[in-house]
């Protein structure tokens, strides 16, 4: 089977859906296609900012997502070794204001992707990426393999990766391409992410609460069902210290952390633990080859204790979206061309709140005693964890 598209996007994510959505609504042949059945557990921290409702009207789902019975998130306590804490209203993140919403991603992702089938784009699930279609040295589409049924073939004038960190479809394209980073695949990951669901935590009502300790952080948040959010992040060689099982990580790491013993005593997971090894964070190359852009955490990874990944990946979808889009409306002859326009709008858009990450990161990081000396400096002056806020969202200046 062969079939033609203007966009084809790997991943159904929220950056996949965010552009199959933008470019469906725009008159575009989308062709979204998603290796999971929908809806399914994803390893993240379900905190979903304000900026991120507004994204949800111009998406058209605001009334779904509100049918999820998220929980409403008013702040967020950072809190470290110590258990001395800082707050940041969720308001002071942008956009419109008001409450963030905690909300699974089992539910959000169905939701958007849903609304991505509703206005126009095809939709396969259980579709497993099995090669690309390369002719020279442009990517000119994907072959997948479908459930039920053999590899078909799938043409499109770009093909948008939206595959997450993993960027597979990016790794897919340097190989077949002969532009593979010498021995990247031999660094041993350097940080281990956990995440399940629990019951029974004493986390404040309507409060994100992030944990750091020596090595790493974790978040608790409130989602649906009267459940909590439970993801974190620590050093491989502490995981391995604990025979990779994230209950003794949880005992033995994150409860070094003063509250997070206090808000995790009696908590139970109600979910499996999801587990992943993490290269690294930070930016890549947006438009990596001819016919091929990346979009979400393929194009950028940014640290989740900042509660802005969700964000960045509604944005990036709609960025994209758009230069793709005016690019097609305008013939669609030279891609270069958008390339260009692509990586411009990005740099401006994400680079400067990526920067500030990297230093917070760092931050977050560091000895135990920088943590406290931190929280007390930053005690100290509402105008500057507000400020810091906003950065992290790109709009430190308002």
């Amino acid at each position: 089977m062969k079939a033609e598209f203007d966009a084809i996007i790997v991943g159904g994510g929220p950056a996949g859906a965010s552009a199959a959505v933008h470019l469906a609504a725009s008159g575009a042949r989308v062709l979204l296609a998603e290796r999971e059945r929908f809806p399914r557990d994803k390893l993240c921290g379900e905190f979903i900012s304000p900026e991120c409702l507004t994204h949800f009207e111009r998406l058209g789902v605001s009334e779904a997502m509100s049918r999820g019975g998220g929980a409403r998130v008013s702040e967020t306590v950072f809190y470290a070794p110590s258990g001395r804490g800082v707050s940041v209203p969720s308001a002071w993140f942008g956009g419109q204001g008001g409450d963030a919403l905690g909300l699974s991603r089992a539910e959000m992702d169905a939701r958007l992707l849903a609304r991505a089938r509703e206005i126009g784009a095809t939709v396969i699930e259980k579709a497993a990426l099995a090669s690309l279609v390369v002719e020279g040295a442009r990517v000119r589409g994907v072959r997948l393999h479908v459930e039920g049924g053999d590899v078909q073939e799938f043409r499109a004038r770009v093909t948008l990766d939206a595959t997450g960190r993993h960027r597979a479809v990016v790794r897919r394209a340097e190989r077949d391409l002969g532009r593979e980073e010498n021995g990247r695949h031999e660094r041993r990951a350097a940080l281990v992410a956990f995440k399940a669901h629990l019951e029974g935590a004493r986390g404040a009502e309507g409060v994100c609460e992030i944990y750091f300790y020596p090595g790493g952080y974790g978040g608790l948040s409130p989602v649906e069902k009267g459940l909590s959010n439970l993801c974190f992040i620590t050093r491989a060689g502490d995981v391995r210290a604990a025979a990779s099982d994230p209950e003794r990580v949880l005992r033995e790491v994150l409860l070094k952390n003063r509250r997070a013993a206090e808000s995790l005593k009696d908590a139970t997971a109600r979910t499996r633990w999801l587990g992943v090894s993490l290269e690294g964070f930070g930016r890549h190359e947006p438009a990596p080859f001819e016919g091929l852009l990346a979009v979400g955490d393929a194009a950028a990874f940014i640290d989740p204790f900042t509660g802005s990944g969700m964000l960045m990946a509604l944005e990036g979808g709609e960025l994209a979206a758009r230069a793709l889009s005016d690019w097609l409306a305008r013939g669609g002859r030279n891609f270069d061309e958008m390339a260009r326009h692509y990586r411009r709008a990005y740099a401006e858009r994400f680079g400067a709140r990526l920067r500030l990450c990297g230093l917070l990161r760092r931050a977050a990081l560091a000895p135990a005693a920088l943590a406290e000396v931190s929280v007390v400096a930053l005690n100290a002056s509402a105008s500057l964890r507000r400020r810091l806020a906003r950065s992290t969202r790109g709009n430190g200046r308002r």
